[in-house]
């Protein structure tokens, strides 16, 4: 990775930091950390902050640390662990052996819970969960104080202790804060810090039968990890008083700067961890790496790159208020990164057969193509060129309008790196009236190039030999939703209601070059004229590619919108 890959733009953040190293605040050190909690497998939106954490770490010469927050065992499986693993390491980064748990710490927490007790600052709370919510109150009114918020020290530390001892049944007691019940930050109304679950825990086993709260956990695990920067989305603005207070109160190490920054909003997107888990449950697409799922393995099964996701997430740079990056400007990203990388090819994914009359039976010419104009160490590769071929069905019309300048009766068009055809017989499925192959003439003079004589066509196709052609499945992915804001309120509708249905067509009768035959998984490539392509990781076999369609070569919704 280059310099330039993982320094990110000048923004607020790295000029609070910029001025903390030049105070020598926290000794002149850097210490950030990514944080994901296990329950759930990452998306574009952790992606920021990934290049965020990573980034500033690396430009400023400190540490990241990734710290799983595996405080709700109900939730979390080592299946998301490791994937959230593979996917930070996928995009580039590495968190050498700075890997830690929250659970690491579930002893010097409690030693902490304990101290607050002990100076009257946390109390044991026998309401439920839904009289707590009762009791808090609301932005205008204040809320009430639980009839156990004046125990004794002494009975806090016998029934914090009962809880640890499992003597108390899920539900029926918590630990809280002891802060301000009118306070006018409705978190800091007596948070709760522990509750007990009698589960097991996918690293500390049964060892405990009670959790910390994320907030709790949170602010004390980057006090001990000694980070310096705590950088988090703008829905935790609220907790930054509750950070600063638990670790105000606490023999804490050192006092991390919590910093907000807005959280990505991606248009035809939803990042809800929620509605993504729903949406994997429920059946709406085949698992968390689906190539429509805006996750991080989704995406990489469908095609992009690390270092396009990097590039995105510079591009979008940091802002301290909430707006939605259009998806288009990540499909440009991709774009961008692949037109630069992506060998050309032909694929033909919905075949109409051509016969060329007047070329030898048995003979084979191998032609010279080029493997992709932007690079110019390329090269080039020999592409085989036969009596019968395929062509796109769509690059044929028997009664052409006025502007289509592809292949109809009489026309005469070029076909990429070969020569000139015309159209001389339209053959037809006596049944159905469906055009089922063509009789074409070819010039051999034009090979390569233009005619000698001068004269010009409006079109150039793509096509494959059919003698040698390769079967393959092709999946056209597109946008999961067909509206642009999925979680905007309407009269009886939800996210799921604005699914799109053709975010994925299925071709299984395609025909490709020859070179693609041993195309392994994650090869990708642009299929002339048709967008950029990768094969499956998943369902591909040997000889038998299966290819996702990454990214069109052009912006089509943006033209769908001009004409509605």
């Amino acid at each position: 990775m280059t310099e330039n890959e993982t320094t990110p733009g000048s923004n607020f953040i790295t000029t609070i930091i910029e001025t903390d190293l030049k105070a020598n605040i926290h000794n002149g050190r850097l210490a950030t950390r990514f944080p994901p909690e296990p329950n759930g497998y990452l998306h574009i939106g952790h992606a920021k902050s990934i290049c965020l954490n990573f980034g500033v770490a690396n430009t400023y010469n400190g540490t990241c640390n990734l710290r799983f927050d595996d405080t709700n065992p109900t939730k979390e499986d080592v299946e998301y662990v490791d994937a959230i693993m593979e996917d930070v390491r996928w995009l580039g980064f590495d968190w050498d052996d700075r890997l830690y748990y929250a659970s690491d710490y579930f002893e010097q927490l409690f030693a902490y819970a304990v101290q607050l007790i002990q100076a009257g600052k946390a109390y044991v709370d026998d309401l439920s969960a839904d009289e707590i919510r009762q009791h808090r109150g609301t932005l205008t009114e204040p809320g009430m104080d639980s009839p156990w918020r004046n125990r004794s020290v002494e009975e806090n530390l016998s029934l914090f202790q009962g809880m640890r001892a499992g003597d108390f049944e899920d539900g029926s007691r918590v630990l809280r804060a002891r802060i301000d019940m009118a306070h006018p930050n409705l978190i800091m109304r007596d948070p709760t810090l522990y509750r007990i679950r009698k589960t097991r825990h996918h690293r500390t086993g049964d060892t405990w039968c009670i959790y910390p709260m994320y907030d709790f956990t949170h602010c004390l695990s980057d006090s001990i990890e000694g980070i310096t920067h705590s950088l988090c989305t703008l829905e935790f603005e609220n907790n930054r008083t509750l950070y600063d207070w638990v670790l105000d109160n606490v023999d804490a190490t050192c006092h991390p700067q919590q910093i907000e920054f807005a959280r990505l909003n991606l248009s035809y997107t939803v990042l809800s961890k929620r509605k993504l888990i729903q949406l994997v449950e429920e059946g709406f697409v085949d698992g968390w790496d689906d190539p429509r799922m805006p996750t991080i393995c989704g995406l990489r099964r469908r095609g992009y790159t690390p270092e396009a996701i990097r590039s995105f997430c510079d591009r979008i740079g940091l802002a301290k208020r909430d707006s939605v990056v259009d998806v288009a400007l990540l499909e440009y990203t991709i774009r961008e990164d692949l037109n630069k990388r992506a060998p050309r090819v032909m694929g033909v994914l919905r075949p109409l057969k051509v016969v060329i009359e007047n070329y030898p039976e048995g003979q084979m010419d191998e032609l010279e193509a080029v493997n992709n104009p932007e690079d110019p160490n390329a090269g080039v590769r020999k592409v085989p060129f036969s009596r019968e071929i395929y062509i796109e069905r769509d690059d044929f019309m028997e009664n052409p309008p006025k502007k289509f300048y592809r292949l109809g009766p009489g026309r005469e068009v070029r076909l990429r790196y070969a020569f000139f055809v015309t159209c001389t017989d339209v053959i037809k499925d006596q049944t159905t009236g469906e055009v089922i192959e063509l009789r074409c003439t070819y010039d051999p003079t034009t090979r390569g190039g233009d005619a000698p004589d001068g004269r010009k066509v409006k079109a150039t196709l793509h096509w494959v030999s059919a003698a040698h052609a390769v079967d393959a499945e092709v999946r056209l992915y597109d946008r999961l939703f067909s509206k642009a804001n999925p979680d905007e309120k309407e009269a009886d509708k939800t996210y799921k209601d604005f699914l799109n249905p053709e975010a994925l067509e299925v071709l299984r009768d395609c025909k490709l070059e020859p070179c693609l035959a041993d195309a392994g998984p994650g090869y990708f490539c642009q299929f002339e004229r048709m967008g950029y392509f990768c094969v499956d990781t998943k369902d591909s076999q040997p000889g038998v590619p299966v290819f996702n369609r990454t990214v069109t070569l052009r912006d089509a919704w943006a033209k769908l919108q001009k004409k509605s």
